[in-house]
């Protein structure tokens, strides 16, 4: 909350002074579109986000990949980058976090340009010979692999015939669920079905019920639909197995170290 410095009216009231406060708005986030959600969540002390060190590189070295939610896309670059993707496409809901992701792509392309510059004038100027083996970075053309979309997942119904190796959801299912109840969560989970290709994995870091509990107030939306929903986050395993025809899903963490308090969530991995 803002406060302006005390000031002395015209006319005071009983020989009072009055201060005046000026309020600002608080910007309500109904989609979980916040826009320093990775400042939130991740320990200043942490050189990446800890969930890329739980992930494996089958998953995504060589393969095409889809980021649902992706935000300012810090993960989907991070992920490009360090498991070398074929190609991964971030979309989120929110115009201007994708934007904003456009801009770090853009951002991280010309520092990654940078040091291959700097890697080559330093490996020119040296004695021994150039070792043969390629730079890490230079495996990679970024804004050829990583591109963003906005998007509505749930609601967007032009039938796609792009196929994905590997489709994350971190963090999201909780605003699916929330504005579009259990008709929306059922619907992100076919739709990702659809998407994979066979051997394809889906990973799923789906938020707490009491994470929805503190967050169902956000909108008379939102608080409509939670009072409606029957197909709470415990039941997503039997869900994903049972009904949408995945073959089988492993923990891959329980408690992730590196994360601030709160979002420590489990990671599953879903094989099709």
């Amino acid at each position: 909350m803002a406060t302006e410095p005390m000031k002395q009216e015209n006319k005071p009231s009983k020989g009072k002074w009055t201060k005046n406060k000026k309020r600002k708005a608080k910007e309500v986030f109904i989609y979980g579109n916040y826009k320093h959600y990775y400042g939130y969540r991740i320990d200043r002390n942490a050189n990446e986000d800890p969930r890329l060190a739980v992930f494996t590189k089958e998953w995504f070295e060589g393969k095409d990949c889809l980021d649902i939610g992706c935000n300012q896309g810090n993960v989907t670059i991070a992920i490009a980058k360090k498991f070398k993707c074929r190609s991964i496409v971030g979309i989120d809901i929110d115009k201007g976090l994708i934007d904003n992701a456009h801009w770090n792509l853009r951002k991280v392309s010309m520092q990654v340009n940078s040091s291959k510059r700097g890697t080559k004038g330093s490996t020119d100027n040296a004695e021994n010979p150039p070792n043969d083996e390629p730079n890490a970075d230079e495996e990679i053309d970024l804004p050829h692999v990583v591109s963003f979309r906005q998007e509505n997942f749930v609601e967007h119904l032009q039938v796609s015939s792009e196929k994905y190796d590997a489709i994350v959801c971190l963090s999201v299912s909780k605003w699916i669920h929330l504005n579009w109840g259990d008709e929306g969560i059922i619907t992100l989970f076919v739709k990702i079905w659809r998407l994979l290709r066979p051997g394809g994995v889906f990973l799923l870091e789906p938020q707490p019920w009491s994470s929805y509990k503190r967050n169902r107030l956000v909108s008379e939306t939102t608080k409509s639909q939670f009072g409606r929903i029957f197909l709470h986050p415990g039941k997503f395993r039997e869900i994903l197995l049972d009904k949408i025809g995945f073959r089988s899903a492993e923990v891959i963490t329980d408690k992730l170290t590196g994360t601030v308090a709160g979002f420590d969530r489990p990671i599953t991995a879903y094989y099709k």
